[in-house]
């Protein structure tokens, strides 16, 4: 049986070793249309490669994919992070959970990972063509034929194939698969953060506040934890997990909207309003830049105040209730123009791709095209940031691979 994986990536690489280990004696090719391989795996976690997350529950690892969340809800059943971690370990790599429940090699390089699946092709006798890139794929008979873009080389047949070519920034990209018939979600970004050019809150570039909730002014868009501010907006994890689970609205936007930022977590303003008068109460001659609510960072502090126009040398018993209600308005309601988006570091995710309507997900077998599986994100699939893209691509890849 002759196998060809399309994409050498991490979804390819994984694939091609899963249908080797299924099919020992079969030949099996990866075929890359670029000059490198692995890519994304290098530049994953800042060069660390963050290979998945450390949570166990499938209910609430499923909850982690705006897009694929049912559907790998009982894939997770075959290969869930646990299956992951023991692949990788069994194999020479050591790893290690983080307090956030992302994973990385306990070697923190990336390298590690790319090193294990070059040697998993190398003893497995996997051949791997570079520079090969494919432009159609012809069914004939029980078989497929694979054309190579601009005719570089001959066409090759194969038995099965997999398409492993990761998301696709534009639909056209995935033209050679629609025209076999499957279903395209259009391709948009996701995972990115916000760039606000009108607001002076990115001179605190630096800041971390590690419980916000966010949400997108006229939406019912939301989300919460860490929020970063940066040198061009706002970024951290509850800005990422909103931009991935507003990927669609916030194209149709043109990334132009109204981000409010509740500095507290706290949902409810009036508990907001008490925990201030508290405060009043308890510390009436303290001034305001010297006594934080909620142990806020200074300079963000101080930068709100500006903002509701307190002096910060005023005392918190002079404030009266209007003066209250300002502070409490700014930390539960504070408002800021989004203008525009910037990738995420160098990790590029796209909210789109082959519909999950076009595939069988028991097998991750084409429901148009016999003898053809997919695996990770050219599929209409994607996570949030923590490891969870890695993870439905090593979950696809081993159901793919065994090519039922």
């Amino acid at each position: 049986m002759r196998i060809a994986i399309i994409g050498g990536g991490a979804a390819g690489f994984f694939a091609a070793i899963a249908a080797k280990e299924n099919h020992p004696k079969a030949e099996v090719t990866i075929f890359e249309k670029s000059k490198k391989i692995l890519s994304k795996v290098k530049v994953s976690g800042g060069g660390r490669c963050n290979v998945t997350n450390g949570c166990t529950d499938i209910q609430a690892l499923s909850k982690a994919y705006p897009r694929g969340e049912k559907k790998l809800k009982r894939a997770f059943r075959t290969f869930d992070t646990q299956d992951t971690m023991e692949w990788f370990e069994s194999r020479g790599v050591p790893l290690m959970i983080q307090d956030d429940n992302c994973v990385f090699p306990v070697s923190q390089d990336s390298q590690s990972i790319i090193d294990c699946f070059l040697n998993e092709t190398k003893k497995r006798q996997i051949n791997l063509e570079i520079g090969k890139g494919i432009q159609a794929i012809e069914p004939i008979e029980n078989q497929l034929k694979l054309h190579f873009l601009k005719d570089q080389f001959p066409p090759a047949v194969f038995d099965k194939v997999i398409v492993a070519t990761g998301g696709s920034p534009k639909r056209s990209g995935l033209t050679w698969l629609e025209e076999l018939g499957h279903k395209i979600a259009d391709p948009v970004p996701s995972l990115f953060t916000f760039n606000m050019p009108t607001e002076s809150v990115s001179d605190l570039m630096g800041i971390v506040v590690e419980n916000t909730l966010v949400n997108i002014q006229g939406t019912k868009l939301k989300s919460d934890g860490p929020l970063l501010i940066t040198h061009w907006g706002m970024s951290g994890p509850a800005i990422l997990k909103l931009s991935a689970f507003g990927a669609r609205i916030l194209s149709e936007m043109n990334y132009e909207c109204t981000t409010q930022v509740n500095w507290t977590n706290i949902q409810n303003d009036q508990i907001v309003r008490e925990d201030l008068n508290g405060i009043v109460a308890s510390h009436p001659n303290k001034i305001l830049a010297n006594f934080r609510p909620y142990a806020l960072p200074e300079r963000l502090w101080l930068f709100l105040l500006e903002k509701v126009n307190l002096p910060k040398d005023k005392r918190w018993n002079a404030l009266g209730k209007k003066g209250v209600n300002k502070l409490t308005h700014i930390l539960t309601n504070d408002a800021y123009a989004v203008k525009g988006k910037t990738t995420f570091k160098e990790e590029f995710v796209t909210c789109g791709g082959v519909s999950l309507a076009s595939i069988d997900f028991k097998t991750m077998q084409s429901n148009v095209c016999k003898n053809l599986y997919f695996a990770g994100e050219v599929m209409d699939i994607d996570g949030i940031t923590g490891g969870y893209n890695f993870q439905s691509a090593w979950t696809t890849a081993f159901i793919a691979g065994k090519l039922e």
